[in-house]
């Protein structure tokens, strides 16, 4: 499916969907909705590490300097999460 096509029928759906969700009650597959295991539940929204996780494919951090695909980072100690900033660039990116 072209991806002209396929941008306009997941239009609705959050962009970080196009990563698989990192966490380790999860594991969605790319551009599938999260679930909750315990009762198979789908969430409205993805779990904040894919966001996370999406945020660091696609943006480059202000706030630390990184370009897309590094992870961020504080004063060289390695975060578990991005910076706030950087998921309001990814989510500029998409405008």
């Amino acid at each position: 499916m072209p991806a002209s096509i396929r941008h306009i029928l997941r239009a609705k759906a959050h962009p970080a969907r196009s990563v698989p969700c990192p966490n380790e009650h999860c594991r969605a597959r790319p551009h599938q909705s999260c679930i909750v295991r315990v009762n198979g539940r789908t969430l409205d929204k993805p779990h904040p590490s894919r966001i996370s996780a999406w945020a660091v494919l696609v943006a480059c951090c202000p706030e630390c300097q990184t370009t897309p695909g590094v992870p961020c980072h504080d004063d060289g100690t390695p975060r578990t999460d991005v910076h706030d900033r950087r998921i309001e660039d990814a989510k500029g990116t998409l405008a």
